[in-house]
């Protein structure tokens, strides 16, 4: 077994609901017969296309005037979109799309795609050139969208533009992304490590920012679950541990069927409770059971994490959330945070002990056992592996003295090398630049203490998504061509 093996828990939030209203003006249509034929045949293709990229769409059809798009709108309300696509195929009046903006609640992404990419001069006449007149009324629109305060956003090309598709499909993915903020269900569970000012937050914010729901939830909880739970289940999640982590001589096989029993009982936790991510943190004492959970977490967590549901420790909240959003774009997102700077090698080595993202280990992962976890109680198992190496994106989810949370993001570069063996996991991200010039620069971006290390260079997609969520999204340069 890998973790490639390991069922991911089905997600709780509905794919991505995108609207869909295709439009012209109905001035044309006697004018020139065959004209609405063909556009209602590139608005169904534009549907077709919508529906591959693993969304929901609600296609309220063709409209020709503002009272046809007033009634689509109110569809469109009813709908509950995430996402709406207005298709310009012509040339339409504002009138026809400021309501759908207006009344839907939801985003609103202009498509001007033109039936191919240029239009054969020599042969058309007019009613051909209107198939290729969607650019026409798109300044119109954003000029409307303005001067109405609706955000405007807007894609142009060709119906076989892929790369007109590619930036579509990211505002999809960014749509999805909302969604899964807005329907959330966020664990928070156990206290505040002591002294961490920037970890703190007031749980409204995450509503009031993100949407969602965060459940507050009791160590006991956790307890209770592992307590009950049975041999077999034990014995099945060390078989899955074995599976997934290469094993270290320094592993208590007595800290091992612990960590393997609080696993089981984190997987109740997390369906009991509708879970989409976990943060958590316990001090304990003394070797109490409350200490033995919180130092069992790690193995359970990191299972977690690579399954689908995102868990952090220190009560990361907010850290918890930027994982969740880049497990969403496959991206994987491992629990960091800053370890050393390495000036003769050019790298940020970064990571932390405790739990991490398996699914995006560059090797197996491996199990140490600690008799000491660094600043904090217990002691047991620990995960440790470094980030799949190539490009990759530091995501952080940053609080303002305002309450508004922000998104912070580098692209980098993992580099092989070497690594210190003590049971966190560990990468050198090369950001292009001096280690110490990024690192003041990050530092500066509000990003706080942790945040999720994801593989790929995915600053066009959190730029929809901070365009869609209202967010501010703060690029500190690196080598994916980030500005500060």
């Amino acid at each position: 077994m890998t973790t490639a093996h390991l069922p991911r828990i089905p997600a709780t939030a509905r794919k991505p609901r995108v609207g869909l209203v295709a439009g012209g003006l109905g001035a044309y249509w006697p004018q020139f017969p065959d004209l609405l034929p063909q556009l209602k045949r590139s608005a169904a293709r534009v549907a077709e296309r919508l529906g591959g990229f693993d969304a929901e769409v609600v296609d309220v059809g063709f409209v020709s005037d503002a009272p046809e798009g007033a009634a689509a709108a109110e569809k469109l309300r009813a709908a509950d979109c995430d996402l709406i696509v207005g298709f310009l195929t012509t040339y339409m009046t504002a009138t026809m799309l400021v309501p759908v903006a207006q009344r839907s609640g939801a985003p609103v992404l202009l498509i001007n795609l033109q039936p191919t990419e240029a239009m054969d001069h020599a042969s058309f006449d007019t009613g051909q050139w209107l198939a290729y007149c969607g650019a026409c009324p798109l300044p119109e629109m954003a000029n409307a969208f303005e001067r109405c305060g609706v955000p405007f956003r807007s894609v142009s090309g060709h119906l076989r533009d892929e790369r007109a598709w590619a930036r579509i499909g990211r505002w999809i993915r960014a749509a999805g992304m909302r969604a899964v903020l807005r329907n959330g269900r966020h664990g928070l569970m156990g206290h505040l490590y002591p002294g961490m000012y920037d970890v703190s937050t007031d749980l409204t914010l995450v509503p009031a920012n993100l949407g969602g729901h965060v459940e507050v939830l009791e160590f006991d909880d956790l307890r209770v679950r592992a307590e009950k739970a049975g041999d077999d289940e034990v014995a099945a999640k060390l078989d899955e541990t074995r599976g997934v982590f290469d094993l270290d001589p320094t592993v208590d096989p007595d800290d091992l069927a612990w960590a393997a029993r609080v696993s089981v009982g984190l997987d109740r936790l997390a369906a009991d409770f509708d879970l989409d991510s976990l943060a958590y943190y316990h001090r304990g004492l003394d070797g109490e059971t409350h200490e033995r959970l919180g130092a069992g977490m790690i193995l359970g967590a990191s299972l977690l994490t690579a399954r689908g549901i995102p868990a952090a420790g220190e009560y990361e909240l907010r850290t918890s959330l930027a994982m969740l959003l880049t497990d969403r774009l496959g991206a994987g997102g491992s629990f960091t945070e800053m370890q050393a700077l390495n000036f003769r090698d050019g790298v940020v080595e970064m990571g932390h002990d405790g739990p991490g993202h398996p699914a995006v280990s560059e090797g197996r992962p491996l199990l140490r056992g600690l008799g000491v976890y660094h600043g904090k109680r217990g002691w047991g198992v620990s995960v440790e592996f470094d980030v799949r190496h190539g490009p990759v994106t530091a995501v952080g989810l940053g609080q303002t003295r305002d309450g508004r949370y922000r998104l912070v993001a580098s692209a980098g570069t993992v580099t092989a090398g070497p690594l210190l063996s003590i049971g966190n996991t560990t990468s050198r991200v090369d950001f292009g630049r001096d280690p110490g010039e990024w690192c003041d620069e990050w530092s500066a971006s509000g990003v706080g203490h942790h945040w999720a290390l994801a593989t790929g260079h995915l600053l066009p997609e959190l730029r929809a998504l901070a365009d869609l969520a209202g967010l501010d999204l703060v690029e500190v340069a690196g080598a994916g061509g980030g500005h500060a």
